[in-house]
């Protein structure tokens, strides 16, 4: 690079590693400005950022598109973000009639419907089955080993999928024409008491996603069951849930206690109006795997013995926090930030650090912190979690 090259990179407006104190320099390039301007707080940390923790960001806009006939599907798991040990998530669409073939997991699954409509159909260890419609904001889930199916409906629909497994992935699952393929004809024509013949026309491999007809009303499709419906439903209407609402945006909590099936999986769809800020608080029970839905905003997070790292999110992001790690969450754009809080636990739980120190006795707050009588009067005995 010429002497001309790097006056020329200087003159375009570009970010730098440079930050308001003096401490950096400029980057000079070769470089991918686009992601730089996307992370500005990776390339500029905050003056308080210190010490070693690990990555804590990943985008579906950075693993493999798994493309189907009938769909799409793509995964982040251990592979793709470390860190995250005690989850997976994929984010799958079908057009409309594609299904995600009959199949089975060695996990619980937990969705979250991010557009579009979908039918869902299950049967439990019991013989009692179940058939529902979803929508934008619905949840369902399956606990482990139970079969199941998902199908477009309308214009087709896209979810995110959530696994209580980081090691997880949707490529590597139960399916029910890899099944068929990698059995005998005679064994299939003993197990169904069928011929040969019937088997003559089966898919040679898993078909995962396919192409189908967009079906008919529930009505028009149910099968009765000698031994009933499921007792528990799977489905969730997350949207319809009241909401906890705060002057900065509000939170909605699902885990066992309002959706008891979801045994293994808890959540929070959190909404942070332009200028607030989920509040500075931790998880004492598990994990925090996030999916921001949209906006943009960014999180630090604190690790102890002076760590602490902050990361830029968008729409797409995934991220995750530790057990215990103290984090918060601004919204850094001009329009609302929404995104989901993902636990494998059956309780949602966090700790609010102003309500701890709203609850603990003033004195040794203030000698703790030196701390001003503005910031002890402020403190707040009910929990707001979005500021």
């Amino acid at each position: 690079m010429t002497n001309s090259d790097h006056t020329r990179l200087k003159n375009v407006n570009v970010p730098q590693p440079i930050r308001k104190d003096g401490a950096g320099g400029p980057d000079l390039g070769p470089r991918n400005v686009m992601l730089d301007r996307q992370n500005p707080n990776m390339l500029v940390p905050p003056a308080t950022d210190s010490g070693l923790l690990p990555n804590l960001k990943m985008s579906f806009s950075n693993t493999h598109m798994q493309l189907n006939q009938g769909g799409w599907s793509r995964e982040i798991t251990v592979r793709d973000l470390p860190v995250a040990t005690t989850l997976a998530g994929v984010n799958m669409s079908l057009i409309p009639g594609g299904v995600r073939e009959l199949h089975w997991h060695q996990q619980s699954e937990w969705a979250y419907m991010i557009w579009g409509t979908a039918r869902i159909t299950s049967v439990d260890q019991d013989g009692r089955n179940f058939i529902a419609d979803v929508g934008p904001g619905d949840l369902w889930f399956f606990p482990k080993g139970l079969p199941h199916s998902i199908q477009g409906l309308g214009e087709g629909c896209e979810f995110l999928l959530v696994f209580d497994d980081g090691t997880f992935s949707d490529l590597n699952t139960l399916s029910i024409s890899d099944w068929f393929a990698h059995t005998p004809p005679e064994v299939l024509s003993r197990n169904f008491g069928v011929s040969e013949n019937a088997f003559a026309h089966l898919p040679k491999d898993q078909v995962y996603i396919y192409p189908d007809q967009v079906p008919g009303s529930i009505e028009s499709q149910a099968v009765q069951s000698p031994y009933g419906t499921v007792p528990l439903t799977f489905t969730h209407r997350l949207l319809a849930q009241e909401p906890l609402v705060t002057p900065g945006g509000s939170v909605r909590i699902v885990d066992s206690r309002n959706f008891p099936i979801s045994a293994t999986v808890a959540a929070a769809l959190v909404e942070i109006k332009p200028g607030a800020m989920r509040e500075m608080h931790w998880h004492p029970n598990a994990d925090e795997w996030q999916y921001y839905l949209t906006g943009q905003g960014r999180m630090t997070v604190f690790g102890g013995n002076g760590t602490a790292r902050t990361f830029d999110y968008r729409a797409g992001d995934v991220g995750y926090v530790p057990v215990a790690m103290g984090h918060y969450i601004e919204n850094t754009g001009n329009d609302t930030l929404w995104f989901l809080e993902i636990f494998r636990s059956d309780r949602f739980e966090d700790i609010s650090l102003n309500q701890w120190m709203a609850l603990t006795p003033t004195q040794l707050v203030q000698s703790n912190l030196n701390a001003s009588p503005e910031l002890l009067h402020s403190l707040r005995k009910i929990k707001w979690p979005v500021v």
